[in-house]
């Protein structure tokens, strides 16, 4: 966004997210940002972008426009995982120095406009052979192809075990704004698939493992040799999905724009890597059982294929149905940030990170201490911008608003007489009552999220004080906000004090 209208919104410049405003009456219901050309001023931007990552020998390829008002997306060529994710960071900290350049200031928040599209990353995610072997890859042979399935039955049963670990190595006071809204796919970890690659895992599973032949294309009776090539364009089609199959990778939708990549990839990397153990040792023990390879790393990857059967889902992650079943299913569906950080602690990820040697109990208790604190000052720091802008910027001009409506009643009054001016008077009469009843909410919540900040911050406990935040303080900051954002379609648009959605979203 411009560079100076930034500037002209505290809540923008303090929290990197509009605190209050209400939406324009032409946002990306049209779809003509994401179908349309990039402006040439944001084109220059990107360029020098690119070309400034190009020195730092960062692949960026991708230049489109996404869905929302000015949002844009830039993607990187696939790289190694350390590499890949400094180089994320180091991008995220260009685009704010080349913005600056061009006059923008360059909002990576997850969701800094209510009621658009918000922003993320997808996380493509693969695993590959030091011979560099691509195993989410089909192949051309029976082998290649028990080999696929192997690992894509494995990353099943991980995430399907570790789910609620996954969600909350994404989840933050920023990233919460935007699972399950418009396109971001909800806070329920699930997988997608595809039709294809969900037909042959249900075969697997219910077929007897000693009629799958694998000697050669004859005697196949699930086609295992000959995975069709079309997997690939048969993918990536649920935007709902926060964890999708998409042809040689799996995406990972949920991580939010601000974030740190490393967290979610150190807890799935550990995840699969601990589940490929377990795996390896359950094959190990049926082959010393007699057991050739193929009838052992089939029989066992079944069992995985039922096991995990409740983490695939291809259908809309937005439904409320999906909640329902997800629970039904055993699926975590917290909502609640701080209560998701629990996830860390819980025995089974405590035993996996160490078997693993990733994390120590104390590093992941040291961890979620810093996540909690985090989430608390998030909070605060919006909730006292919040209370600032309301009692300071936005009542006064509401205030203003209803003394010239009273003095266009008194004149009214004064200066006509009929049907029609006593029409007129009650009109603004109405609004002012209007007015005067949200100014009195918007008083009333801001005294009452006063009073629970001052609670919250006597707790010593930073779990305690994060879960206080977020059951009281974040909903007096949603009510304050529908009060404000009533009487920004009331009071005249010269006094209200702060610019609106429709100046953010479209002045090039």
């Amino acid at each position: 966004m411009d560079e100076a209208l930034y500037a002209a919104r505290p809540d923008l410049v303090m929290t990197g997210r509009t605190l209050m405003g209400h939406e324009s009456a032409k946002n990306q219901q049209l779809e003509d940002h994401y179908f349309g050309a990039i402006p040439s001023r944001v084109e220059a931007f990107m360029l020098d972008l690119e070309i400034e990552c190009h020195k730092l020998g960062i692949p960026a390829k991708t230049r489109h426009n996404e869905v929302a008002p000015n949002q844009f997306e830039l993607a990187p060529i696939f790289e190694e995982t350390n590499l890949a994710n400094d180089h994320n960071l180091l991008v995220m900290s260009l685009m704010s120095e080349v913005a600056r350049r061009h006059n923008f200031h360059v909002l990576l928040h997850e969701k800094p406009f209510a009621g658009v599209n918000g922003s993320g990353k997808h996380n493509n995610w693969s695993l590959g052979t030091d011979k560099g072997v691509l195993l989410f890859s089909p192949g051309k042979t029976s082998s290649q192809n028990l080999q696929f399935i192997t690992f894509v039955a494995n990353v099943m049963a991980a995430v399907h075990k570790h789910n609620a670990l996954m969600k909350a190595t994404i989840i933050n006071a920023t990233n919460q704004h935007r699972l399950g809204a418009n396109e971001a796919p909800p806070a329920i970890i699930s997988m997608f698939l595809g039709t294809q690659l969900s037909n042959l895992l249900d075969r697997l599973e219910k077929e007897d493992i000693d009629t799958i032949m694998l000697e050669g294309k004859d005697r196949m009776s699930l086609d295992i040799s000959q995975i069709p090539e079309l997997m690939i364009d048969n993918t990536d089609r649920n935007r709902t999905s926060p964890f999708a199959f998409t042809g040689n990778r799996f995406e990972y939708r949920a991580v939010g724009s601000t974030a740190n990549c490393a967290s979610a990839m150190i807890a799935l990397n550990a995840a699969v890597a601990d589940q490929l153990d377990t795996f390896y040792e359950d094959v190990r023990r049926r082959m010393n059982n007699g057991e050739s390879m193929e009838h052992a790393v089939l029989t066992e990857v079944k069992k995985l294929i039922k096991q995990s059967r409740a983490i695939h889902f291809d259908g809309n992650g937005y439904s409320d149905e999906w909640k329902e079943e997800a629970k039904r299913r055993g699926l975590d569906v917290e909502t609640s940030a701080p209560l998701m950080y629990d996830a860390y602690l819980r025995p089974e990820s405590i035993e996996m990170f160490k078997r693993t040697g990733v994390l120590t109990r104390k590093e992941l208790e040291a961890r979620n201490e810093v996540k909690w604190e985090m989430y608390s000052k998030k909070i605060q720091i919006e909730s006292r911008v919040l209370g600032d802008l309301a009692i300071n910027h936005i009542l006064p001009a509401a205030t203003r608003y209803q003394s010239l409506l009273l003095e266009n009643v008194y004149k009214i009054k004064q200066l006509f007489k009929g049907d029609k001016a006593d029409m007129i008077a009650n009109q603004d009469m109405n609004s002012i009552e209007q007015m005067a009843n949200h100014m009195a909410a918007i008083r009333a919540v801001t005294d009452q999220m006063i009073e629970y900040r001052r609670q919250a911050n006597k707790l010593t406990n930073e779990r305690e004080k994060a879960i206080a935040y977020h059951d009281t303080v974040f909903p007096c900051m949603e009510e304050i906000r529908k009060h404000i954002d009533k009487l920004e379609l009331m009071v005249d648009n010269e006094i209200w004090p702060l610019p609106k959605y429709r100046e953010l979203l479209f002045i090039r």
